[in-house]
Parts: C-alpha cells; structure tokens; sequence
C-alpha cells in the first residue's frame, strides 16, 4: 500500500511539472488547467492526475480527437494561439535587436579601422648635420626625403627643414641651384620651392632640441615651430656622421643618445606626439635608439654598432658621392607610395638588406604599441585630413531649376572627365634604374689652336714668304 502511494505521488509530481511548463508557455491557460479536486488521500490524487492528462491531450489532438472529459477545448485554443502569437513576436523583436547589434558592431568596427592610428596630423622634421663640400650626399639625402614626403602630401608648414649647408649655391657646384640625387643628373631634389627654415650655423644641437621640445623664444616665426599636439604623429630624419651613441653636428658639436631620448621623453609629457618614426642614416646609427624608453616610438637605423654607414652613387663630374645607400633604397621604395596605398611597417624594414646597403640595417619596435604590421606607411609620410563628425541634421533647400541644371552640368562634366588618379612628378623609377646618358662631345680645349697653326704650316709651305706681298 505505501509502495502504491509512493507511485501515485511521483506521477502527480511528474504531472505537476507539465502543467507549470504549460502555464509558462501559455498563460491564458493558469484558470483551465488549475486542478479542481478537493478530495484528499490517493483517490483525491488519482482524480486530479486523471484531470491533467486529459488537458494536455485537448491541447495535443483538438476537439475531435480528445478523450472524454476534457472539458471545452476552443478557449484553450484560442488562448495557444495567443500565446503563440506571443512567442512569435518576442522571437522577432530578439532577432531585430540581435541584427542591430550585429550592424551597430560592424559600423563600430569600420569606424575604428578608420580612426586605426589615432592622429590627425602629420609633421616631418628632417635635419642634415654636415657642412662642407664632401658631405654633399648628406644634403642629397634630406632634400629627397624632404621632396618625398611633398609628394604624399605634408604641406611646408608642417615640415621643418635644417640644412647645415647650402650645396645647391657651392662655388665647386658645377650646376648652381641644383642638387642632384642620381648620377643621371635628371632628377634636381632641391627644386624650386623648397624652404630651408634653419640653415647654415643655425642648425645647432641646441635649436635641434628647442624645436623637439617647444623650449623657443617668443619671438621664433611659425615656420620655425613644430607646432604638435597629442593626436599629430612625428616623423623624424637625420643624416650626418656619427659613432658609438652620438652624431656630428657641423663637426664642432655633437648629441648623444641620451640627450635624444630625453629630448623625447618630454615631448611625450608635454604631449606633443601621438606616434614617432624616427630615422637615422648615420655609421653606428642603432647606438642613437638604444636609450630611447618614452612610448609610441618606432626607430629605424642604417647600421648596427661597429658598422660604418656607407655612401653610394659616385658622380666624376661633381667629385663626390650623391647619397648613402640607405637613404637611396628607401627612396626608391617610396617612389612607389602613393596617398591611398595599404604598404605597411613591415615592408619598410626589408627594403636595404645586408647585399645591398654592406651595413647591417636594424630597427626596435618595443616601444610601439601597435603592431607594425597594422602601420601604414602613409601614417608618417603622408597626410591626413581632418574629419569631424556631426549629429545635427543640415537641411539645404535649394530651387529646382538651379538644382536641374547644376544635375545637368555636373552629368556633362563626367562624361568629359578622365578617370582621375595621382600624377607622378617624375618618372623616378625608371630615372634610377636607366643608364647614365651619354654626354656631348666637345673638342679638347687646345684642338682648334693646333688645327690654326697646321692650317699656317701648310700655307708657308706651299706659298712660302715670299708671297705675303701678294696676300697681305
């Protein structure tokens, strides 16, 4: 008899909990499915279990098909349709707010791939250490990178340019007001729009370090200000001769890497840089990175400690070399940036191996947040351009006829466009890889006096003295 008991509770149990699943999914029906018994003991049970099968089966087989005494079936169907219905509706509106977030995420996501290096301007300082008609590669070297990054678009006023000697007006220049990159002598870096802000003795290690970290007189023009802030992102070259942690300023000075890395740590605490490249073409260059410890800052060098930097391009005509081969393989593969390209870090760094530059170029990327990789190398050469983004709705109520005919000119226009795309100045890469031109042959200096005096031979010769009389 307890045995039976025990069976009839558990079942009773069992049913109990079907009909909290049902009240859950259909709530019309709590009044329906409530049990009615009042008896007590087993039978009490057996009666109310007897009850609640019979409902499930109603709601499972319809009118038709359910057992006797299910009681009226079309309320309970009425009310699983309801909550049918329901379910439907909560179902669609968790599907649209899934796809929103989807949606809301992706455009998050562009937004973020479109703000990726978090500036909004580009500056450039590009300095030449060395005077001097034999450091004429020095000068050649940051006139390219200077006509470089012109080219992807930084403007003179966010470029600062120290030259510590003015090569193109060198009285041993054979060409004046030219400075020439490549023995073909077709490719004038120095141009005619170049503005040189320091030159000659101002390029000094103490104006060097008062452009870095803002510390200038009053008085200095713009144009001689690296006028940052914390969303501009640096580009930094420098070119000269060096040794173990320190490079030559007009060989009467130098600056150490120490001074260099503390002249950046206040920079990052002023906060006047987001990211800073920063380039050296120097003989032991990797010595003027290795006290570097401010953040954001990614570094690249010629040569490795106790390696010599070496020079490249030797030109007869001029005496000297016209660059280093760092700085030339580097140019070469700028040339072929241009403001839209997807080029990264990654690539710059492979650009002058060990057959090519004899040094050992190296770079440290430990102190750079991003992964190389994910740098574009337009985010220091090129430009930016300033976006801001507004919620308020412009409205521009314009008259049909204007907005016709403006319809119409701007079709006309397209159709006589040609595609547009960016001009190339010149034509570098085959200008580099071509060979020398042939020069004009000219005569010997003394050629045309002795062809006179071979000319006069001959005539006394033939005629002799004695008949000058008759010429004379």
């Amino acid at each position: 008899m307890l045995y039976l008991f025990y069976n009839l509770q558990t079942e009773n149990a069992v049913k109990n909990k079907k009909v909290n699943i049902l009240r859950l999914l259909c709530p019309g029906l709590s009044s329906s499915t409530k049990p009615q018994s009042s008896k007590a003991g087993p039978e009490g049970h057996l009666e109310e279990a007897r009850m609640v099968s019979q409902k499930p089966a109603a709601l499972l087989y319809g009118s038709a098909s359910a057992p006797s005494g299910a009681g009226s079936l079309k309320p309970v169907n009425m009310a699983v349709t309801d909550s049918l219905s329901r379910a439907a509706t909560v179902l669609a509106a968790v599907l649209l707010l899934s796809f929103g977030s989807v949606a809301a995420s992706h455009i998050e996501d562009q937004a973020e791939q479109f703000f990726r290096s978090g500036h909004t301007n580009n500056w450039a300082v590009l300095v030449c250490t060395s005077r001097f008609w034999f450091n004429y590669r020095h000068v050649a070297n940051t006139l390219s990178v200077y006509r470089s990054v012109k080219r992807l678009g930084i403007p003179d006023s966010h470029i600062v340019l120290m030259l510590a000697d003015d090569m193109a007006c060198n009285p041993r220049n054979p060409k004046p007001a030219t400075v020439f990159s490549h023995k073909n002598m077709e490719l004038n870096v120095y141009g005619d729009d170049v503005e040189v802000d320091y030159r000659s003795y101002e390029v000094t290690v103490e104006n060097f370090l008062r452009v870095l970290t803002g510390r200038i007189p009053p008085s200095t023009p713009r144009s001689k200000r690296l006028l940052s802030d914390d969303r501009s992102n640096i580009l930094i070259y420098m070119t000269g001769h060096g040794g173990n942690g320190f490079l030559k300023f007009q060989d009467s000075e130098e600056i150490t890497n120490i001074e260099l890395a503390d002249a950046f740590e206040q920079m990052w605490q002023k906060r006047r840089y987001n990211e800073l490249l920063f380039i050296i073409d120097t003989c032991q260059g990797a010595s003027m990175y290795e006290r570097f410890y401010s953040p954001n800052i990614m570094a690249l060098a010629s040569s490795q400690v106790g390696e010599d930097s070496l020079s490249h391009q030797p030109d007869p005509a001029i005496g000297v070399h016209l660059m280093d081969r760092y700085t030339f393989y580097v140019l070469e593969f700028l040339e072929e940036i241009n403001p839209a390209s997807q080029t990264n870090m990654n690539d710059l760094f492979q650009v002058c191996p060990k057959s090519l530059c004899v040094s050992t170029p190296g770079h440290r990327t430990d102190l750079f947040q991003r992964d190389p990789k994910n740098v574009l190398i337009t985010d220091f050469f090129g430009s930016v351009r300033k976006v801001e983004i507004t919620t308020e709705t412009i409205k521009l109520q314009q008259d049909s006829e204007i907005m016709e005919s403006s319809y119409k000119e701007d079709q006309m226009d397209e159709k006589l466009m040609e595609p547009l795309k960016y001009a190339e100045q010149l034509p570098v890469a085959q200008i580099i890889h071509q060979k020398p031109k042939l020069k004009d042959w000219h005569p010997p200096g003394g050629f045309i006096l002795g062809l006179w005096a071979l000319i006069i031979m001959v005539f006394f010769k033939t005629y002799g003295i004695k008949h000058m009389k008759f010429i004379f």
